[in-house]
């Protein structure tokens, strides 16, 4: 049997998801974490699936999101439909149930939060709640793991026995007469493509073109849709949307009176707002947002993480040492011998290294983002990126971009309009990923150790800027017009969970560690063999002989403006396109050393000027291979590609042209 898992953005979802599937999937509290459908076996029901759907509002498909949801719901037909609801928000979220009831699918409606309400004095009648609205009712608190036993036996039963919504009709007056009019019209043809002539007529009432299409309207029965419609708006005064959205709340409203005592205001609401006149000032919150992620920054590369990432490298470098031992005292071949140790060992050992910084960056963001935060930060953004043309709801692609462009990308599908949605793909890689964490690491250590926390941050304030700029660019040629209306709910500020942070962290912990034993690794075997042989397969003993080195050469030109021409610098830039954390790797088998060594050895082929143009090009510079090809999926096209590609490119050598020439009048 397979459920969709249904529900407004922030109300819980994916946190139930979990509990029913034990699922590690990132719980995150800000809207659209979730922007793909993703599912798992319920725990000790081998027989019962869960599919996790974007939160979504309405079944109105305007965003990505909401016709993934509806998609599912009507063209794979689940067994049955689990539908979270905020018991704390609960008429907001049940205009959706309303909705999903005209389904005629099995439903269970899951009372999320439901400790919250008790905790401030409200309380929900479930059985008067069940009666009024048709549907089963179970009361949960997902974070608790308090209801779910009952939820999995309920979703169990309706489904087996089949058992739909009791109700599906909410409305009166000229709608009720409107919807009607309209299922008796188009009943044959909704029995054909297997819609309910309910939910089909509903959907011709707000003017629903997808719906139109799929019931093959001819133009005489549009006509008559058209009549029926503009009646019901003359006798409302009103127009088709809002006439429906006043009806569902007008009966949701009606069921309330009956079923729910209002809680007082929770302790977290009067918490948030108090919060809010500070942390959303119009003036205070941009310097508030810049101090804290300062801070995070400072902490993680000049106190925390940098001590740990010392600590990491030193391990790594004797264990390093005592294989080296073995591989000498056993006498193994000498060039076996420097695969392992100059190759292996120095191009993933130096990428692990940067694993502490990774996770401590990833903790404190974490917690940034379960407690509320980062929806706020969205917010004040709004304001800021509509001057580029983009609305705050951009922000959380964005803002994910900062942790990985391959999430990111796809985070757009949440945007409603297509012109936001490809705009704001072109403007996410400007957003430095984690992966350049190790570059940046490594090369403020070696020519700005005093210094590291405010070049980090420059980096990645410089970053934002020339996303700034570009999108600047872009409202006046590739995307004229205005951004949609932003529309964000601002959860309440909420104390992080402990399991959900040490969940962020894993999980990043352990991408980092796949991408550096699969990626780093290959690249590693492939940049050794390169720089061992040469064109003739022979083993040179002067790694400038080798083939790769020729291959630098030949590209060396191309940055010597730039402030380095080493052929060193231009194969790391090369192989950074598999994943950026190759770079560091790169250097570190071109030298040969542990990264505990390589701060020094980058000081033979780069000055302090050359070595900053070289990192506001690593900054500006095409993402990996992981990045254009999920930016190729969500653009549609190669040539969209291959031009954000040749952009990002041409900004690089630009930006580190212009960093590279400004210094020198300053030197």
């Amino acid at each position: 049997m397979i459920f969709a898992l249904i529900g407004n953005q922030n109300c819980g979802k994916t946190t139930l998801f979990n509990q029913l599937t034990g699922s590690n999937q990132h719980v995150g509290n800000f809207p659209g974490v979730t922007v793909e459908r993703k599912e798992g076996v319920i725990k000790k029901h081998p027989d019962m699936i869960v599919v996790d759907l974007p939160g979504i509002y309405s079944l109105s498909p305007y965003t990505s999101e909401e016709v993934v949801t509806r998609d599912f719901l009507l063209k794979d037909k689940p067994d049955g439909i689990i539908n979270i609801v905020d018991a704390t928000n609960i008429e907001r979220n049940l205009y959706l149930s309303l909705q999903l009831m005209e389904l005629n699918i099995p439903m269970v409606l899951a009372l999320n939060m439901m400790d919250e309400v008790r905790a401030n004095n409200g309380s929900i009648d479930i059985r008067q709640l069940s009666e009024e609205l048709g549907v089963p009712c179970v009361p949960i608190s997902a974070s608790k793991n308090e209801g779910i036993h009952e939820l999995i036996h309920k979703a169990r039963d309706i489904a087996k026995e089949k058992i739909p919504p009791r109700r599906q009709d909410f409305c009166r007056g000229p709608v009720h007469k409107a919807i009607h009019a309209l299922a008796h019209l188009i009943e044959d043809h909704a029995e054909a493509i297997g819609v309910p002539p309910r939910f089909a007529a509903t959907k011709l009432v707000e003017g629903d073109e997808p719906t139109i299409n799929a019931l093959k309207i001819n133009e005489n029965e549009k006509d008559i849709i058209g009549h029926v419609v503009k009646e019901m708006e003359t006798e409302l005064g009103t127009d088709r949307e809002a006439a429906l959205a006043d009806m569902r709340y007008e009966f949701i409203e009606g069921v309330c009176k009956k079923a729910v005592h209002k809680a007082e205001q929770t302790r977290e609401q009067a918490r948030s707002i108090k919060l809010d006149r500070i942390l959303t000032h119009k003036i205070w919150s941009i310097p508030i947002f810049l101090g804290i992620m300062f801070t995070i920054f400072w902490l993680t590369f000049g106190v925390i993480g940098s001590t740990l990432s010392d600590w990491f490298a030193e391990g790594i470098s004797w264990f390093t040492a005592v294989v080296d031992g073995w591989l000498t005292a056993g006498g193994v071949n000498a060039t076996i011998h420097s695969l392992i140790i100059d190759g292996i060992f120095a191009g993933v050992g130096s990428v692990l290294s940067f694993l502490p910084i990774i996770v401590v960056l990833f903790f404190f963001l974490s917690l940034l983002e379960d407690s509320g935060y980062m929806a706020r930060v969205a917010f004040i953004m709004d304001k800021l990126l509509r001057k580029i043309g983009l609305s705050g709801r951009s922000f959380v692609p964005m803002l994910i971009g900062f942790g990985c462009s391959v999430p990111a990308i796809m985070a757009t599908r949440t945007l409603a309009s297509e012109r936001d949605r490809r705009m704001t793909i072109l403007l996410t890689p400007f957003m430095s990923c984690s992966a350049k964490l190790p570059i940046y690491a490594v090369f403020t250590m070696a020519f700005f150790k005093e210094n590291q926390a405010f070049v980090m941050i420059g980096l990645y304030v410089f970053g934002i800027l020339m996303g700034i700029l570009s999108g600047l660019l872009f409202k006046k040629t590739l995307f004229r017009g205005e951004p949609v209306p932003f529309v964000m709910e601002l959860p309440a500020y909420r104390l992080p969970s402990a399991k959900n942070v040490t969940l962020h962290m894993w999980e990043k912990a352990k991408d980092f560690i796949k991408k550096a034993f699969t990626i780093i690794f290959i690249a590693t075997l492939v940049i050794w063999f390169l720089q061992s042989f040469d064109f003739r397969f022979n083993l040179v003993s002067d790694s400038s002989t080798s083939m790769l080195a020729a291959i630098g050469r030949f590209l060396s030109p191309i940055f010597a403006p730039l402030g380095f021409a080493d052929w060193r610098a231009s194969t790391a830039l090369i192989t950074g396109l598999t994943a950026k954390e190759a770079v560091v790797s790169t250097f570190g088998v071109l030298f040969g050393v542990t990264q505990a060594e390589l701060p020094a050895a980058l000081g033979q082929i780069f000055t302090p000027l050359a070595a900053l143009s070289f990192l506001a090009f690593t900054l500006l510079y095409t993402p990996c291979v992981a990045a254009i090809n999920a930016a190729r999926q969500e653009l549609g096209s190669w040539k969209a590609t291959a031009g954000l590609i040749v952009y990002q490119l041409v900004i690089a050598w630009i930006a580190a042209f212009a960093v590279y020439h400004i210094g020198l009048l300053f030197v």
